[in-house]
C-alpha cells in the first residue's frame, strides 16, 4: 500500500524524534512501489541538513558468538550514559521461502522497552554481506530522529560481511574463544577490515580461554597491512552475561573515534560512505531497469531453457540479455 502520509509529516514527526514516524519512515524507503520509492527519495534529500551526528557502528561476528547479547548489553550501557541508540539488525532471509526471523526485539528484552533505544529488524532480502540496500537511508532517518549511536547488527560472517564497514565509522568483529584453533575460522578479509575485535562469553571457566584467543589475535592483526587512516585495531575481551569489559569496548571506539576525527579520515570515510551508497542504488535502479522490459521474463526462461540443453553458454546468454 501507498503511503497516506504527506513529506512533512515524516519529516516533522522525525525531527521531534516520534518513534512511530520513524518506523513508518522505514517501511517507506523499503518499499519497492514506484510512488513510495518518489516520496523516499524526497525525503532523504530533505532530512539530509539533519543527519551526520551520530556515530555508526557495525558489529559482526561468527554464529553462536552471541551478537545480540553482546548488543543488548552494550547498548544498555550506552543508554546509562543518556545516549540515545537505535539498533538496524539485519536477519537472514531463507532462499525457499523468502521469509525472514526478525527475533531480534525478542533477544534483546531491556534494551526493546527503553525510551532512549530503538530496534528495528529488517529482512536481508538476499542482499549480500547481511546489509540490505535500505540501511543507508535507514542510518539517515535515525540520526535526524536524534539517535546519536546506530548499531548495525549483521547476518554473521560470511566472505561479502565487508560491506558492512561501507556504511560504518567503526567495523567491530566478535569472536569466541575455545574453539581450538581460532584464527582457522576467520575470513582474512573481515580481520583486515575490522577495526577492533571482542572476544565474547569471557565469564565462567572461559575467562582464561579468552585471555588467550586475545592475545592470539592481537599477533595475527600486526602481520596485516596497517589501515589507511593509521588506527592500530585493538582486541578487547567481555562477558555481556557479566556485563564485563562492555565499558572497554566503548573507549576503543571512541578512541577510534577521536583518532579519525584529529586527522581528517573520519570525513573521508563519512564521504566514500555516500559514494558506496550511491553506486549501490545505482546499481538497483539499473537492475530495475533492465528487468522492467517487456518480455524480458518469457526470454529469460527460453534462455534459461537453452544453458540447461547445453545449446548456449551463460556468458552468451548475458549478451543477448544486456546487448
Amino acid at each position: 500500500m501507498s503511503s497516506k502520509f504527506p513529506l512533512s509529516y515524516y519529516v516533522d514527526g522525525l525531527r521531534n524524534g516520534n518513534i512511530a514516524v520513524l518506523s513508518r519512515a522505514i517501511t517507506l524507503i523499503e518499499s519497492t512501489r514506484t510512488d513510495d520509492k518518489l516520496q523516499a527519495a524526497e525525503l532523504i534529500d530533505t532530512i539530509l541538513p539533519y543527519t551526520g551526528k551520530s556515530i555508526r557502528i557495525g558489529i559482526t561476528g561468527v554464529p553462536g558468538v552471541g551478537k545480540s547479547t553482546f548488543i543488548e548489553s552494550f547498548g544498555m550501557n550506552l543508554v546509562g550514559q543518556n545516549k540515545k541508540i537505535a539498533v538496524l539488525a539485519i536477519d537472514p532471509t531463507s532462499a525457499i521461502t523468502k521469509g525472514s526471523i526478525l527475533g531480534d526485539k525478542t533477544r534483546m528484552e531491556q534494551l526493546s522497552v527503553h525510551p532512549n533505544a530503538f530496534i528495528r529488524p529488517s529482512a536481508a532480502s538476499g542482499s549480500l554481506g547481511g546489509v540490505t540496500y535500505k540501511t543507508h537511508e535507514a542510518i539517515l532517518l535515525c540520526e535526524t530522529a536524534g539517535f546519536d549511536t546506530i548499531i548495525i547488527e549483521t547476518v554473521g560472517v560470511g566472505q561479502s560481511e565487508t560491506e558492512v564497514s561501507h556504511i560504518c565509522d567503526f567495523f567491530l568483529l566478535l569472536m569466541l574463544a575455545g574453539a581450538g584453533d581460532e584464527l582457522q575460522g576467520i575470513k582474512r578479509g573481515i580481520m583486515e577490515m575490522a577495526d577492533g575485535m571482542v572476544i565474547t562469553k569471557a565469564d565462567g571457566g572461559n575467562e582464561l580461554k579468552a585471555k588467550s584467543a586475545r592475545m592470539e589475535y592481537a599477533r595475527a592483526l600486526h602481520f596485516f597491512p596497517p589501515q589507511p587512516s593509521g588506527w592500530i585495531p585493538e582486541v578487547k575481551i567481555c562477558s555481556a552475561y557479566e556485563h564485563t569489559g562492555i565499558e572497554d569496548v566503548w573507549t576503543m571506539i571512541t578512541k577510534q573515534i577521536h583518532y579519525h576525527i584529529s586527522n581528517g579520515f573520519f570525513q573521508k570515510k563519512r564521504d566514500e560512505q555516500n559514494i558506496f551508497a550511491f553506486q549501490r542504488l545505482l546499481n538497483e535502479q539499473l537492475r530495475n531497469l533492465l528487468f522492467s522490459k517487456p518480455g524480458l521474463t518469457e526470454k529469460i526462461q527460453q534462455i534459461e531453457e537453452e544453458i540447461a540443453a547445453g545449446t548456449i553458454s551463460p556468458y552468451s546468454a548475458v549478451r543477448l540479455i544486456t546487448g
